[in-house]
C-alpha cells in the first residue's frame, strides 16, 4: 500500500469533479467571456462576504498580488517569520513589489495585536512606511494552527486605526473555518483581500483566488496579466474549483479526524520527541534520529512524508487518504524503531 502524506497538493481530481470539467461552458478569460470562471469569482467573493474575486493560477500568484496592490515600493509589510508569502514564494515580496519585511515571532505562527502594534513604524525618513500586515490561516509551519474570528478582528481594529490594509493568505483557510466553526462570509469585514486556495484541501487541480473589493481586482487584473497569469479558456479548472467548493468543504472535517488519530498514535512512538498539536489537517512532530532518516524507514513501508526541518518530518491528510490507509500507517508508526 502506499501512503502519500506528503501534501494536500497531491490530490487527483474525483469523476464528479471530472465531469464537472468536461461540462464546463469556457471562453476567454481575459477578455472576461468564461462563464465557469465568472461563476467561480462570483461565488467565491459572496461566499466571503467580498465584492469580486480574480481567479489565478496559484495561491503565490494571489498572494503576490495582493501584495502588490496594497503597498508601494519602500513600504514595508508585517507578517510571522514562518510566513509562505517570506518564506516560500521565491523571495517574491522584494522582488515584486519593492518592499520589505518585519518578521514578527508569534505562537506557531499565530500572531496578535499586541505584538504587531509596537512593530508598526513612526512616521520618519529613516523607516520604510508599513503600510500592509498579513495573516496565514491555517499556518503551515505552525501545524495547521488557526485564528479565531475574535483574534482576527482585533488586529483588523489594529490595522484601520493605524491605516495599514490587512491581506489573509486563506491556502487552508476552509480547513481553519471547519476548526473553529466561523463563518466564511464574516471575513469579509476584516479583510482588505482574501486569497482562497482551491487546490489543497479542497482537491481542485489548479488555482487560487483573490478576493477584495471591485477597485482592487480591477488593478489585481493588470497585475496578473503583468505577472503572466492571464489565462484563456480555463474554465475547465474553474469549473473544478467550483465543484470543490460545493462538495468538498463539509468532508474537511475528516481529514482533521484523520491528522487527529496519527498525531495520538506518534505521541506514543518512541522515536518520536514531540507531536505539535494536530488543530486540522497537518501533524508536525520531531524525532530524535535526522527526519531523512526516518522518511527513508516510512518510504520503505510505501509511506510518503516531507521535513520541515533536520529533525521534523510533516504528515498532511487529505481526500485521497482514506480510513484503511490511515489504519495502515498507524500499524507502520508501531513497528518503527
Amino acid at each position: 500500500m502506499t501512503v502519500d502524506l506528503r501534501s494536500d497538493t497531491v490530490t487527483k481530481p474525483t469523476p464528479g469533479m471530472l465531469e464537472a470539467m468536461w461540462s464546463a461552458k469556457v471562453g476567454d478569460d481575459v477578455f472576461g467571456e468564461d462563464e465557469s470562471i465568472n461563476e467561480l469569482e462570483a461565488k467565491a467573493a459572496a461566499m466571503f462576504g467580498m465584492e469580486a474575486g480574480i481567479f489565478c493560477p496559484s495561491g503565490t500568484m494571489t498572494n503576490q498580488i495582493a501584495i502588490k496592490c496594497f503597498t508601494q515600493p519602500l513600504d514595508e509589510l508585517i507578517a510571522d517569520q514562518t510566513a509562505h508569502v517570506y518564506r516560500y514564494e521565491g523571495g517574491g515580496i522584494a522582488f515584486n513589489s519593492g518592499v520589505s519585511t518585519r518578521l514578527l515571532n508569534g505562537y506557531r505562527g499565530i500572531l496578535t495585536a499586541e505584538m504587531i502594534e509596537p512593530e508598526i513604524n513612526a512616521e520618519n525618513i529613516h523607516y520604510p512606511h508599513t503600510s500592509l500586515v498579513v495573516l496565514e490561516n491555517t499556518v503551515n509551519k505552525g501545524g495547521g494552527s488557526c485564528y479565531t474570528l475574535e483574534q482576527i478582528a482585533s488586529i483588523a481594529e489594529l490595522c484601520k486605526a493605524n491605516n495599514l490594509k490587512l491581506h489573509l493568505d486563506g491556502a487552508r483557510i476552509f480547513n481553519a473555518l471547519a476548526h473553529t466553526g466561523d463563518k466564511a462570509v464574516d471575513y469579509g469585514k476584516y479583510f482588505n483581500g482574501i486569497s482562497v486556495c482551491l487546490s489543497k484541501g479542497l482537491g481542485a487541480p489548479v488555482g487560487s483566488v483573490l478576493l477584495a473589493d471591485k477597485a482592487t481586482i480591477k488593478y489585481a487584473r493588470r497585475l496578473r496579466k503583468v505577472f503572466g497569469g492571464g489565462m484563456r479558456q480555463a474554465g475547465f479548472l474553474a469549473a473544478a474549483a467550483t465543484y470543490a467548493l460545493d462538495h468538498h468543504v463539509e468532508r474537511l472535517k475528516i481529514d482533521h479526524a484523520h491528522a487527529q488519530i496519527l498525531a495520538e498514535e506518534l505521541a506514543k512512538c518512541d522515536w518520536v520527541t514531540n507531536v505539535l498539536p494536530a488543530e486540522t489537517n497537518i501533524v508536525l512532530f520531531d524525532t530524535i534520529q535526522p527526519a531523512d532518516v526516518m522518511l527513508a524507514k516510512l518510504e520503505e513501508k510505501g509511506i510518503k512524508a516531507n521535513s520541515t526541518d533536520k529533525h521534523r518530518i510533516r504528515f498532511v491528510t487529505h481526500l485521497d487518504v482514506h480510513p484503511n490507509q490511515v489504519e495502515y500507517t498507524v500499524q507502520v508508526l508501531k513497528g518503527l524503531k
